[in-house]
């Protein structure tokens, strides 16, 4: 789905994921006592072909407050200049992505491939399978707020097996 066709339901809950997602980032990179943390930065393995890999930078996990089983995560997502990512799955849980900086290719199961520049934005459903995520340029990073509504205990991003 293309950043500006977003519609009916997902709107609302685009809009008020975007707007948790920039107080939480606002408040996590200004706060002298920050909040509770999802982990420290993590990288995920680089792919077969040796191009750099994207980094994944917790800001905040917590419990979704009057909806049981359920946790909210913000991450900052880094991709150095021509990484991509593994095909990978972000189990059942509903996925919103925001380009905070750069430009980034996706392509959503038999979706055709979307690019997204600066302040542009998508959104993935439960089970989606994200064939496809790369920076766009191979001189500059592209940078991802991602706010994710998943199921407590769940991993976040599961890899697809190596062949």
């Amino acid at each position: 789905m293309h950043a500006t066709t977003v519609r009916g339901r997902y709107a609302g809950v685009a809009a008020g994921l975007l707007a948790v997602a920039a107080l939480t980032t606002a408040t996590a990179c200004s706060a002298s006592d920050p909040p509770a943390r999802a982990g420290g930065p993590t990288t995920t393995a680089a792919s077969a072909s040796a191009r750099p890999a994207e980094s994944l930078k917790p800001l905040l996990q917590q419990a979704l407050p009057g909806v049981e089983g359920k946790t909210f995560t913000s991450a900052v997502v880094e991709l150095p200049p021509n990484a991509s990512a593994a095909p990978h799955r972000h189990g059942e849980a509903f996925v919103y992505a925001y380009v905070l900086e750069g430009t980034v290719r996706s392509k959503l199961d038999d979706e055709p491939v979307t690019t997204y520049q600066q302040g542009e934005n998508w959104f993935e459903r439960p089970g989606a399978h994200h064939v496809l995520t790369e920076n766009a340029s191979r001189t500059e990073p592209a940078k991802l707020l991602v706010v994710f509504v998943s199921d407590t205990g769940d991993k976040l991003k599961v890899e697809d097996p190596k062949p």
